[in-house]
């Protein structure tokens, strides 16, 4: 592994939740960053204590823009790749914009790169990908080698997942045709601070309820397991994935391996943040629509993380629903 300090770095994305959090990595290891991010999910809050840091410009653009994707790779020593569509509830709102974020970004800045790389500047690239590309795999523990398996078309929330594989196909084609250096993280409900449940994202949803003292709701009988990584673990694996030669054209599940139900997930919330707030229940159809679906549980085989640089996460649920807690107390969406 080697680290590559003082250098230009393009984040995509860079206002939003991890993003925000990549920018204060490179920026603490004196590189210069580049952030472009047409705030539709991002905020620029999330970025305010860096503002009078050297080093830092901010972009607000959509990056359909390919004149403006041509001008940000060009100085680039590294690029991530986060923008995307994100929250069940927006993905099921808004399938359009969802497909079209998702993949024609991302179209965009692969063609540049590869223009590049064959003009003879190599950039490495992260790119952002899901658990969501899973889809209903019916296996208890998810590695990457395994079937990737949508529901039906009508459900729109497959649409997320479908898109982010196009992604993840135009990524690997890359790297099989001319030797692009293309790491592609597969996020497992990454949480912390900063993270906004405005878009459905649970943990959030569970503190802030949790801190007005309003019922937590749990959505159908909130048996559906996960496994939350905190974004400290999340930014070290991307950082150091991309520091490392050798993990380069590969896909790795990124997240943790500790399965909680979302039942229980609401119950500790309650003893930490407000031991007298109640847990009421939502159907699927009251809080999205009558085609959403779920997944019951979903589990990261981190086998190859680990061989590949050694990762094991450090937070524990009980600091990650703190840390979340105290970090709403200053800024409550």
């Amino acid at each position: 592994m080697s680290q590559v300090a003082n250098i230009n770095v393009l984040i995509t994305g860079g206002s939003g939740f991890i993003g925000s959090h990549l920018v204060d990595y490179h920026l603490s290891r004196g590189d210069s960053v580049v952030v472009v991010d047409d705030l539709s999910t991002g905020t620029n809050r999330n970025l305010e204590h860096l503002l009078s840091t050297d080093g830092l410009r901010i972009i607000h653009a959509d990056l359909g823009d390919a004149k403006l994707i041509e001008e940000v790779c060009a100085s680039s020593d590294r690029v991530y790749h986060l923008a995307a569509a994100v929250g069940v509830a927006l993905i099921a709102k808004q399938p359009i914009q969802t497909i079209h974020r998702n993949i024609f970004p991302t179209q965009l800045l692969l063609e540049r790169l590869r223009h590049l790389h064959l003009a003879g500047k190599s950039i490495p690239l992260f790119l952002a990908s899901t658990s969501e590309v899973y889809g209903k795999n019916p296996k208890s523990i998810w590695s990457e080698s395994d079937d990737l398996v949508f529901g039906a078309t009508t459900k729109p929330r497959w649409s997320y997942g479908a898109s982010k594989a196009i992604d993840e196909f135009l990524g690997l084609a890359c790297v099989r045709e001319c030797g692009m250096k293309v790491v592609i993280g597969r996020f497992f409900n990454v949480v912390g601070p900063r993270q906004t449940g405005a878009y459905g994202m649970v943990l959030p949803r569970f503190v802030r309820s949790a801190m007005r003292n309003e019922p937590i709701l749990v959505h159908d009988d909130g048996c559906q397991e996960r496994c939350f990584a905190h974004v400290s673990d999340v930014i070290h694996a991307i950082t150091t994935l991309m520091d490392s030669p050798h993990c380069h054209g590969k896909i790795y599940n990124i997240g943790a391996d500790q399965p909680i139900s979302i039942l229980q997930l609401a119950k500790r919330v309650c003893e930490i943040v407000n031991p007298s707030g109640k847990i009421e229940f939502q159907s699927y159809a009251k809080a999205y629509d009558e085609d959403f679906e779920d997944i019951r549980r979903r589990v990261p085989d981190l086998s190859r993380l680990r061989q590949a640089i050694g990762y094991q996460p450090r937070f524990g649920m009980d600091e990650i629903i703190r840390d979340v807690w105290e970090s709403m107390k200053h800024h409550c969406d």
